[in-house]
């Protein structure tokens, strides 16, 4: 009976730790190859959702827009600066706020104003902004 003492326990399942069941795990080829893919997927979808990646065309159409941006801000003072140099400036800047927001664009072009040195036509994105920026100076 002395040998049966032993064994009382090897009927019983011990618990198998987490670390016993990861050396023993064998995964197939299958189940690594659409793991994998998973994972891509997953990191694709959170980079371009929340980790603010964009595509070329995209990328190319914020960099557009920037230095639009940026030429509209450089030349609106211009336009102000050549309606600072009009002789009748008190009479139009009436005339063009009774023109209003809307139409302030139209009365800058044909004013002039934002006709810039060397250039043929004025800029409708300029003359806009000018007219804005006239009508909240004055």
């Amino acid at each position: 009976m002395q040998q049966d003492a032993g064994d009382r326990g090897a009927g019983q399942k011990q618990k198998v730790t987490l670390r016993e069941w990861w050396q023993d795990a064998r995964p197939t080829k299958t189940v690594v190859f659409w793991s994998w893919v998973g994972v891509i997927v997953l990191t694709l979808i959170v980079g371009f959702a929340w980790g603010g990646w964009v595509t070329g065309g995209t990328a190319q159409k914020m960099a557009e827009k920037m230095a639009d941006d940026a030429v509209l801000k450089r030349l609106t003072p211009i336009c102000v600066l050549q309606f600072s140099h009009d002789p009748n400036r008190v009479e139009k800047l009436k005339a063009l706020k009774e023109a209003g927001t809307y139409s302030g664009g139209d009365y800058v072009e044909k004013q002039g104003w934002a006709t810039m040195p060397g250039e043929a036509k004025p800029d409708s994105n300029v003359a806009s902004e000018c007219g804005r920026q006239l009508l909240a100076s004055k």
